[in-house]
């Protein structure tokens, strides 16, 4: 298939998911996948291509860049004695729990890592949604955000124990990987010492008066550097990504017409290509002929069950019930990140294409499945009222 029709048929798709979703009702983000998977088993694309392959990386690294510019730094100051003593209850149940779970039923070591992970991007596209106009909402965004970071580090050890064992590669790549937490830390303070002192900084850098769009090429350019960084140290480029999407938000906050710019450039084109890509990974055929949709479900069914448990253990005298239950399912839709774990594990030859397939499934059905749960629960709950 040539580049040219695979980008028209992209294009395509792009126009028409929106229409399918206020028909059906079902989540934009859903319904890109599933048009994706559908348009992979008709052969109208090919997730082999590599430019639609590499698009797709970029339309992620964009999700997270958003993410990034969702968290505001002064609030999390400010509350971060309760906000980090709950996330460590939430993230050591779930880590315990799935402890328990792998010796229970005699699993892969990988199902430690990859049943608690977490990943921004369906909770983005639920934001997308939704805003933050629910309480509930905004801490599973500082839950996310939280487990965001937590996973990348179990995604780094992971992959460098798989790799390099304990030798020492791997006691060099973690080292690499906390000394670069450690420095854009201190970037981030370093920063506000130097805007204190001179605040008009904020305003050469991104004018008010900005005919050229040179607030958006500088949020642009920063996102490629740190990603460029990220790539050259061997850390994933994930974190680079998320990082240059807070610098912008809590240094550039007088731009106030920035963040719907860049959304705006972000969920009509790019991420919609991620989105699609990532149902073309699915072969329905050899999915529907075997039993890897049960076993999709079962891993579904622990990813779910071990954050209702951590949720209302950690959470459950901050929200009520209802909203504890829904944040269990908002932060139970680690999509991209459970297939980053699986491919890991599987390009390693640890785990077998069955397995593998099913983990694929698994964050496909959590995307899927969750999110329509979780719009039909708003739905019933607030828009009833």
């Amino acid at each position: 298939m040539s580049n040219s029709t695979l980008f028209i048929s992209i294009a395509f798709l792009i126009v028409l998911s929106p229409i399918f979703s206020n028909r059906t009702k079902l989540p934009l983000a859903v319904v890109e996948i599933l048009l994706g998977s559908v348009a992979l088993w008709l052969g109208v694309l090919d997730s082999g291509n590599e430019v639609f392959k590499d698009l797709s990386k970029i339309g992620f690294f964009y999700l997270m860049f958003l993410a990034g510019q969702e968290i505001d730094l002064k609030r999390f100051k400010s509350q971060k004695e309760k906000i980090f003593k709950n996330a460590i209850v939430y993230f050591s149940t779930l880590y315990a729990l799935s402890f328990g779970i792998y010796l229970i039923f005699d699993l892969n070591p990988v199902y430690i890592v990859a049943i608690p992970i977490v990943s921004l991007g369906m909770i983005m596209a639920l934001i997308n949604e939704h805003g933050k106009e629910f309480k509930w909402l905004e801490m599973v965004l500082i839950v996310g955000v939280i487990g965001e970071i937590v996973s990348i580090s179990a995604i780094v050890i992971y992959e460098s124990f798989i790799h390099f064992r304990l030798g020492f590669d791997f006691y060099k790549n973690i080292s690499i990987f906390f000394i670069v937490l450690f420095l854009i830390y201190y970037s981030f303070k370093l920063l506000n010492i130097i805007f204190w002192w001179y605040p008009e900084l904020k305003k050469i850098i991104m004018p008010e008066d900005d005919s050229k769009v040179q607030s958006v090429r500088i949020s642009v350019a920063l996102f490629i550097i740190l990603i460029a960084i990220m790539n050259i140290l061997h850390i994933d480029m994930v974190l680079g990504a998320f990082f240059a999407g807070i610098y912008i938000a809590n240094f550039f906050e007088h731009k106030k017409d920035l963040p719907h710019t860049l959304h705006k450039v972000g969920f009509g084109f790019l991420i919609p290509v991620f989105f699609i890509y990532v149902g073309t990974t699915l072969n329905l055929d050899l999915i529907f002929g075997s039993d890897i949709i049960s076993h999709a479900l079962l891993i579904l069914l622990a990813i779910v069950s071990v954050r209702i448990i951590g949720s209302y253990i950690a959470y459950s005298s901050h929200l009520n019930p209802k909203e504890t239950f829904l944040l269990a399912l908002g932060d139970s839709m680690p999509l991209t990140f459970l297939i980053a774990i699986s491919t890991i594990a599987y390009e390693a030859k640890l785990i077998t294409q069955s397995e593998y397939l099913s983990f694929v499934v698994a964050g496909m059905l959590s995307g899927i499945i969750i999110m329509s749960i979780l719009n039909f629960l708003i739905y019933y709950i607030y828009k009833k009222r």
